[in-house]
């Protein structure tokens, strides 16, 4: 792993000829692919990019050429081909739904229309939904649903910037939107149509004063678009924020913690 690592940096670089270049690119990706690799990873419970590894999926694209494929009816005019074997990995794909080489879906994964890209990961049992996208080395754990027109942004450049990630059993409302490396914690559930971006306020409004957070949903919070005023030289405008209404409890079944919590705060999903 650690000549790979060179032999990518140096490639990034330019400091490899071309034909070694792509055959360390092709190496990584595959690795990526198959999941032996990743772009971030949770150690001693924080989260770590991989740059290196983010610089491989950035050198696909400048090593690789235009290909045409086809698929049935349909046809890719693209530099990635389409992920293979999946009925060997134990992941649904319903058409027109599209996962990317170069990105990992573990077994029991399920997408339906929607979007992988290259570099992602998605957990065990997790669902992308009609429509959801999950950009360039988004993170999405084990247990994850990502309701219809969900988009996880992808975050390929600054090197070292986090992407996006969405941990284990946590839930998506319907046309929520998570992009600039925003962290959503474990089992933590958005209502339709919460915006998360790194400035986004995170106000936690259940106890007597505010607590904001930026850049992160704590575990288990349940959020809802909200709307802060804010004061401009032209007058006073609402603008955008989350706010979390109440926590998840902890539970052995998730499904029914789920449940019971949409119910509790009416939450739209």
């Amino acid at each position: 792993m650690d000549s790979l690592k060179s032999r990518i940096i140096a490639a990034f670089n330019r400091e490899l000829d071309d034909e070694a270049a792509w055959a360390a690119t092709q190496e990584a990706v595959g690795m990526l692919d198959r999941g032996e690799l990743r772009c971030a990873e949770k150690i001693d419970g924080e989260w770590v990019v991989h740059q290196w590894v983010k610089q491989a999926v950035l050198l696909w694209f400048r090593y690789s050429k235009m290909e045409v494929h086809e698929v049935g009816p349909y046809t890719f005019h693209d530099k990635v081909p389409l992920k293979t074997d999946l009925a060997a990995q134990g992941v649904r794909l319903v058409p027109p739904g599209a996962i990317r080489y170069g990105a990992h879906c573990e077994r029991g994964v399920v997408c339906m229309p929607g979007y992988v890209n290259i570099g992602a990961r998605v957990g065990a049992g997790s669902m992308v939904d009609t429509w959801a996208t999950v950009g360039s080395c988004a993170q999405i754990g084990k247990g994850v649903h990502l309701s219809g027109g969900v988009g996880i942004g992808g975050v390929l450049e600054p090197l070292g910037a986090k992407p996006v990630i969405i941990e284990d059993g946590a839930f998506i409302g319907s046309r929520s939107i998570v992009v600039e490396g925003v962290i959503v914690e474990e089992e933590a559930v958005l209502g339709a149509s919460v915006v998360l971006t790194s400035s986004t306020p995170i106000i936690d409004v259940t106890g007597d004063d505010e607590v904001i957070y930026k850049g992160h949903v704590p575990a288990r919070s349940v959020v809802i678009p909200g709307i802060r005023n804010k004061r401009f030289p032209a007058g006073e405008y609402g603008t955008p924020c989350a706010l979390i209404i109440g926590k998840r409890k902890e539970s052995t079944n998730r499904k029914t913690s789920l449940n019971d919590v949409l119910r509790e705060f009416a939450v739209a999903v």
